[in-house]
């Protein structure tokens, strides 16, 4: 199992951030699309390590089309000479319509198309044949020399697709090259509902599940001392509320029997009430989502739970804790 982290957006620290992930002992690390681009950090870092791998985590692709994406991401693989990772995900529909201003319709059939556009681009690239893509959401016929970069002398990145419905799993299965849990994801949900879907859609390429990178993004409650610890706690308790509180997210809970909490965070989401959507968050529930333990068993929790079901193990939220103790962590994932 791989370990990875996180990268952050100060424009001056990007480099530094990585070299001092790939020092603590990461074999990875992650930028997200939130409040900043997910690929500048990267491009930004890619020069500054040896072995880091780099990978968005994720990239809205809905945000984009399957030519930006192809572009993209074949320049990241060059700058990190092999080691980039195209991390995408759907988004849900008011953020692709409301806050993108982009079309949204039938979701899985067309990431399916688009990662298949994608490749048909790659493929154009490395081997000069006519571009001749045409799907029902994107078609794609036009190539010229100008803007043919030619073969990527590191081959092409790994493509992985974030999902938490089984539908998107099995694309992620069938048209791509892993699958990245959703953080709003249990043990039980992953092993039940995640991982069979995944294997259908790879059985459908005469794939196998060994052919696949699994990536889990897990909830860990920690600290080194009580307050640190509650900081945790009630952070991640708002973290699942806040998930919890999505329609789309609803199976999740519905498996183990917690259905009815989503109307209640949905409604509670749209009055503002963040803290009191956290404090409905039980024991129980924050247990099924969360490794929760002390700062030195985090490394035999995390793999009592996830060993042999992930590949790649990252934390969803960074611990700001003595460099020194937290790289004894990250050494017991290697013992």
């Amino acid at each position: 199992m791989k370990i990875d982290g996180g990268i952050g957006f100060d424009p001056g620290r990007m480099a530094e951030q990585a070299k001092k992930a790939e020092a603590e002992g990461y074999d990875g690390v992650w930028s997200a699309e939130t409040s900043h681009d997910p690929f500048l950090p990267i491009a930004a870092a890619a020069g500054a390590t040896e072995r880091l791998e780099y990978g968005t985590g994720i990239a809205v692709a809905f945000a984009r089309n399957p030519m930006n994406l192809a572009v993209l991401a074949n320049d990241l693989q060059q700058l990190t000479r092999g080691r980039f990772m195209l991390g995408m995900g759907s988004q849900i529909k008011p953020h692709i319509t409301k806050r993108f201003s982009m079309p949204w319709s039938h979701p899985a059939p067309r990431m399916r198309e688009l990662i298949l556009a994608i490749r048909a681009i790659w493929k154009t690239w490395e081997t000069g044949e006519k571009l001749e893509f045409r799907g029902d959401f994107y078609t794609h016929t036009l190539m010229t020399p100008f803007f043919n970069p030619g073969p990527n002398p590191h081959g092409n990145p790994k493509i992985l697709l974030a999902g938490v419905g089984e539908r998107m799993t099995e694309v992620a299965g069938e048209v791509g090259d892993g699958f990245l849990v959703h953080g709003f994801t249990t043990e039980r949900y992953l092993r039940d509902v995640s991982l069979p879907a995944l294997e259908r859609g790879a059985a459908k390429a005469d794939k196998t599940r060994e052919d696949l990178t699994v990536s889990y993004p897990g909830f860990v409650v920690t600290g080194t001392d009580d307050a640190s610890t509650e900081a945790a706690d009630q952070a991640v308790r708002q973290q699942i509320a806040f998930y919890g509180s999505t329609p789309a997210y609803r199976p999740v809970l519905e498996l183990h029997g917690w259905g009815d909490l989503q109307p209640e965070l949905n409604t509670l989401s749209k009055r503002g009430e963040w803290v009191k959507m956290g404090e409905l968050i039980s024991d129980e529930v924050l247990e099924a989502f969360a490794i929760v333990c002390p700062l030195d068993k985090v490394a035999a929790e995390v793999r009592s739970r996830f060993e042999g079901l992930v590949d790649r193990f990252s934390f969803y939220a960074p611990y700001r804790v003595d460099p020194e103790r937290w790289k004894g962590v990250l050494a017991g994932f290697h013992d």
